[in-house]
C-alpha cells in the first residue's frame, strides 16, 4: 500500500514521511480515526515506507522486494492482529490470515461488520483473546527476517479487554527496530494503560468533496449519484463502497414525501407511505434512507444555526433545507434527529419495519404537530 493510493490526508502523509526522513519513527504509535477514514491503510502504508529499499520523496517505491511483499501483505517482518471470532481458546489471529489479506487488499477501508462478513462469525462475539496476546509476544520476540524494521499492526485495539495487560512491558519497551502500530476508531474502548504508552496520531473523517471525487474518478460513479452517496457516507469511505452495491433509490423525494405527511399529520397517507413504500425498500436500502434523512436534518441544523458555510447541498436539496431550516428549531431537530438514528439502531437490528417506520412517523408527528413549522408546509 502506497500513500498516493489512499484518498486524502495529505497533511498526515506528509508527517508519517518527515519523521521518518528525520528518523524520528516512535516505536508505539496509534492511528485514531472514525470507521472508513483509511487510518488501518496510512498505517500499512507507513510501515511500507519504513522499511522501503528505494524511497521516493514522499512516498514508497512500490517495486523493491519489500515493497512487492508489503503490497500483497506476505512480508516475514510485517505481522497483523486483529478482532476475530474464535471458535477454540487457543485460536490466533494468524488462524485466519488468509482471510484477512483478502478482505484488506480488496477493501483497505474495510469496517468490522464487513470483516465479520468474510468469516463463519455466526453469533460469535468478536474480540482478541490472551492466545493472540502472548502469540504477539512471540512473534515480536525475534529479531527481523529481512527488514529494518519489524512491524506489528493491531487493527481495532479497543477488542482486547483486561488481556491486553500482558502486551504492556512490550508495548512500553519493544525490542530495537520493532515497531507498534495500533489503529483504532474508539478511544474511550482502549485500555488507558495502552493509550498511555502510545504516541497519537488522530486521522480525520474524510471530506464530502473527496469520497464525491474518488467515486467519479476511480469507480466511474456518475457525478450526481457520487454526491448522494457521499453525502450519506458522510466521511466513511466504507459505507460509500457498500452502497455502490444498492440499487440507487430517490431519497430526496422519499424524504420530502414522508415529511409532507409527518408534519401536516395525514395519518392515511403516513401509513401508505410506511407499509407500501419504505418498508419494501429492503433492510439496507431502508438503513441508506434513514442516514440519508439524519444528514440532511444535520444540515438543515448548520443553517439554523448561521452555518452556511458549512453546508454543501446543492439545488433542490439546499433549496428544501434553507425552508425547513425557517420553520423549526434546533431542539426539534436534535430530537428528530435521536429518533431517526434510534430507528437505525433497530432496523440492523431486523425489527419489523412497518411497525418501526410507523411509529417512527407518529412521533415525529407529535415533534412537530405544535410547531410553527406548520405553517410553511406548502414550500415542502
Amino acid at each position: 500500500m502506497q500513500f498516493k493510493k489512499i484518498v486524502g490526508h495529505q497533511a498526515i502523509k506528509q508527517h508519517l514521511v518527515s519523521t521518518v526522513k528525520e528518523n524520528r519513527v516512535s516505536h508505539t504509535q496509534l492511528f485514531l480515526g472514525p470507521e472508513g477514514s483509511g487510518s488501518l491503510a496510512l498505517a500499512v502504508a507507513y510501515a511500507q515506507f519504513i522499511n522501503c529499499e528505494n524511497k521516493l520523496e514522499n512516498d514508497s517505491c512500490g517495486h523493491c522486494p519489500s515493497c512487492l511483499k508489503y503490497e500483497k501483505l506476505i512480508h516475514p517482518d510485517l505481522h497483523f492482529s486483529y478482532p476475530f471470532f474464535a471458535k477454540k481458546a487457543d485460536e490466533t489471529a494468524s488462524s485466519y490470515m488468509e482471510d484477512w489479506r483478502k478482505a484488506f487488499l480488496e477493501n483497505p477501508y474495510l469496517s468490522l461488520s464487513h470483516w465479520r462478513n468474510q468469516l463463519d462469525a455466526e453469533n460469535k462475539q468478536a474480540n482478541i483473546n490472551i492466545a493472540e496476546a502472548h502469540d504477539i509476544i512471540k512473534k515480536l520476540s525475534l529479531k527481523a527476517f529481512e527488514a529494518e524494521y519489524k512491524v506489528l499492526i493491531m487493527w481495532l485495539p479497543e477488542y482486547l479487554d483486561t488481556q491486553g495487560n500482558a502486551l504492556l512491558k512490550l508495548i512500553e519497551e519493544p525490542s530495537e527496530k520493532t515497531l507498534f502500530l495500533l489503529v483504532a476508531e474508539n478511544q474511550d474502548k482502549i485500555l488507558n494503560t495502552i493509550i498511555s504508552r502510545t504516541q497519537l496520531l488522530k486521522v480525520n473523517k474524510l471530506s464530502h468533496e473527496e469520497i464525491s471525487q474518488f467515486l467519479v474518478n476511480d469507480k466511474n460513479i456518475d457525478p450526481n449519484r457520487a454526491n448522494e452517496i457521499a453525502f450519506i457516507a458522510d466521511g466513511n469511505m466504507q459505507s460509500a463502497l457498500d452502497q455502490m452495491d444498492e440499487s440507487s433509490n430517490q431519497n430526496f423525494d422519499l424524504l420530502i414525501r414522508w415529511l409532507r405527511c409527518v408534519v401536516t399529520d395525514a395519518g392515511l397517507n403516513i401509513i401508505q407511505i410506511c407499509e407500501e413504500e419504505i418498508s419494501k425498500l429492503g433492510r439496507e436500502n431502508q438503513k441508506l434512507f434513514l442516514l440519508y434523512s439524519i444528514n440532511v436534518l444535520r444540515q438543515i441544523v448548520l443553517l439554523n444555526q448561521g452555518l452556511d458555510q458549512l453546508v454543501f447541498l446543492k439545488d433542490a436539496e439546499l433549496d428544501f433545507v434553507k425552508k425547513f431550516s425557517e420553520f423549526t428549531t434546533l431542539e426539534k431537530l436534535q430530537a428528530a434527529i435521536e429518533m431517526l438514528e434510534k430507528t437505525h439502531y433497530s432496523v440492523e437490528r431486523n425489527a419489523n419495519p412497518k411497525i418501526l417506520f410507523l411509529d417512527l412517523s407518529l412521533q415525529l408527528v407529535l415533534l412537530f404537530k405544535y410547531n410553527t413549522f406548520q405553517q410553511g408546509t406548502q414550500y415542502i
